[in-house]
């Protein structure tokens, strides 16, 4: 399935945005940040969530910015982003440190963006896109259908 121009360039919008909320939290994951300390600790997974997280976002990152991947890094980064989200709503809170949410906000950010694109390239999705997308026959089929019920 071909996206269609405003379709790409809503997906390339939103993979941009999701891509770069990701890579920015890196910088605070790898170097050890104190606020990034803190909340792998209060999850009881510090270092190694920390770590693991942030090598998980980086290629989430790529696989996003990877045209022939893209699904894949959108399933990635909704399924990091998720934990990061229940995370948030169990064990952390919508505040952390102090933030006013933000870390809270940009999490919600990634997951809807994420889910977005994968919206918007369900088709590509592999093993089950092609299921996900009927083919413009069949809809044409549909409506002519409908036309002639009524």
């Amino acid at each position: 399935m071909e996206l269609s121009k405003p379709a790409t360039i809503a997906s390339w919008i939103l993979q941009v945005i999701v891509a770069l909320i990701l890579f920015q939290t890196l910088f605070f994951k790898f170097s050890g940040a104190e606020e990034s300390k803190y909340i792998f600790t209060r999850l009881g997974m510090e270092p190694w969530g920390r770590i693991g997280s942030g090598v998980a976002e980086l290629i989430a990152v790529i696989l996003l910015l990877h045209p022939k991947t893209v699904p894949l890094g959108a399933i990635l980064s909704l399924g990091i982003i998720s934990g990061a989200v229940v995370s948030h709503l169990t064990k952390l809170g919508i505040e952390v440190k102090g933030d006013g949410g933000l870390l809270f906000y940009l999490a919600v950010a990634v997951l809807l963006g994420s889910a977005a694109i994968l919206f918007i390239r369900r088709g590509k999705i592999p093993v089950i896109g092609p299921r996900l997308v009927v083919s413009s026959q069949r809809e044409m089929q549909a409506a002519r259908n409908m036309r002639a019920s009524n």
